[in-house]
């Protein structure tokens, strides 16, 4: 039996529903994703090229949301994500949903959003737990305004471990493509 990685089964899936040419402003959507926390060298010297630069990716993030657009304002997504700290040696796999919400809807979009949920414990290397996440950005939509492009800035806070006392915090950037 041959293997499909399930991104490529849920664009296909959204291309195939999705066909039409009209300009939809409701409807299911997929949209993949990857964003990266960003710390500072502390082994950085300036005009020494051997110490490296000055940001330096701390994790990253890559995320995959089913989702379920009402109109041009607001979203309700279904989201499973991988996270990785490099950092900390910590790995995360988050279920969540979330809800984004356009405060400016126009050619494109300015948006809030937020997500809630828990960490799944597939075995001993994921931690465990709760978190949510706040966060802003923009989209940027294609020549005929089905797809787009989202840009922005989340705060994420986690709690794990025992009785969930552990805590880790993070601003990170996302990219993100929606297809609609």
């Amino acid at each position: 039996m041959k293997y499909i990685p399930f991104p490529l089964v849920c664009f296909m899936f959204f291309n195939v529903l999705n066909s039409q040419e009209i300009e939809k402003t409701s409807g299911f959507f997929y949209k993949p994703s990857l964003a990266t926390t960003i710390g500072v060298n502390e082994d950085y010297e300036v005009f020494d090229e051997s110490t490296g630069t000055l940001f330096v990716p701390n994790s990253v993030f890559v995320n995959n949301t089913l989702g379920y657009q009402f109109d041009r304002r607001s979203l309700l997504g279904f989201n499973v994500e991988y996270n990785w700290h490099a950092s900390n040696n910590l790995q995360f796999l988050p279920l969540h949903l979330s809800f984004q919400y356009n405060i400016i809807a126009n050619d494109d979009n300015v948006f809030l959003r937020g997500s809630y949920g828990r960490f799944l414990p597939v075995n001993r290397h994921f931690e465990e737990g709760t978190f949510y996440r706040v966060g802003t950005g923009v989209q940027l939509f294609d020549a005929n305004y089905k797809n787009s492009w989202h840009l922005g800035l989340d705060f994420t806070r986690k709690r794990f471990g025992f009785r969930q006392t552990e805590k880790l915090s993070s601003v990170s950037l996302f990219l993100e493509f929606m297809l609609f």
